[in-house]
């Protein structure tokens, strides 16, 4: 970092930062994310800003001679990330084993350090940065869309007397690709039965609707409810 810092290369940098953290904020808006364009700028401004103003205090570091103490002004910018830590941290959300929020935080967290680039001066740091982001979070995309992963639900069915029996459920769901886990039976009034599956299987993150053979239970004769609980 140069000690003698023009108020053109301050403007220089904080351009830097408003148009990396724009392309970054811009693409997780488009796609309905959260920490959208103006929440990408602000975090990158304030860490720029942060390491801009560490870059102005460099000429009055160290100390006099008669002077014990001593000043670290890179606290300034650490400060800022360990902020940052806990607002990445209120990012994420857990919803019973679902855990959500977490690209979120972590593009948090890339968005100070790559704002401390740029405040600091180094811009091809900063442009190398914002390269490899909107990499990960453009190109990469497709990956989420065409990898398959496992996937866990849980299938509740209300059958009727004359209905079919569990151990026909679990051939048709076998058959059906899905793997389960465990089985728990109820009965109910006039002989019903309450038949809950913990079933996994593989399958796209684009997957998400009811798998067809959920549908096939749900009509054939006998069922009297059905409940899909991804």
């Amino acid at each position: 970092m140069n000690v003698d810092l023009s108020w053109q290369e301050i403007a220089w940098r904080l351009l830097w930062t408003v148009l990396a953290g724009g392309m970054i904020g811009f693409n997780r808006e488009e796609r309905g994310h959260a920490a959208g364009l103006r929440t990408a700028i602000l975090v990158s401004l304030a860490a720029s800003i942060a390491m801009i103003q560490a870059n102005l205090l460099l000429d009055a570091r160290g100390k006099a001679p008669e002077s014990f103490a001593s000043m670290d002004v890179l606290r300034l910018p650490l400060g800022i990330l360990s902020g940052m830590g806990f607002i990445g941290g209120g990012a994420i959300l857990r919803h019973g084993k679902r855990v959500t929020g977490i690209t979120t935080a972590a593009t948090l967290w890339f968005l100070t350090i790559m704002g401390l680039c740029f405040g600091g001066g180094q811009i091809v740091l900063g442009l190398a940065a914002l390269g490899l982001a909107m990499f990960v979070l453009c190109a990469l995309k497709w990956i989420d869309r065409v990898m398959v992963a496992e996937r866990r639900s849980r299938l509740s069915l209300v059958v009727a007397a004359d209905g079919p029996t569990q151990e026909e459920l679990r051939e048709r769901l076998t058959a059906a690709g899905f793997a389960i886990a465990s089985c728990r039976a109820a009965y109910l009034e006039n002989q019903t039965r309450r038949l809950r599956f913990a079933i996994r299987w593989r399958a796209k993150a684009s997957d998400t609707g009811v798998p067809p053979v959920v549908s096939e239970l749900a009509h054939r004769p006998g069922m009297l409810q059905v409940w899909w609980h991804p």
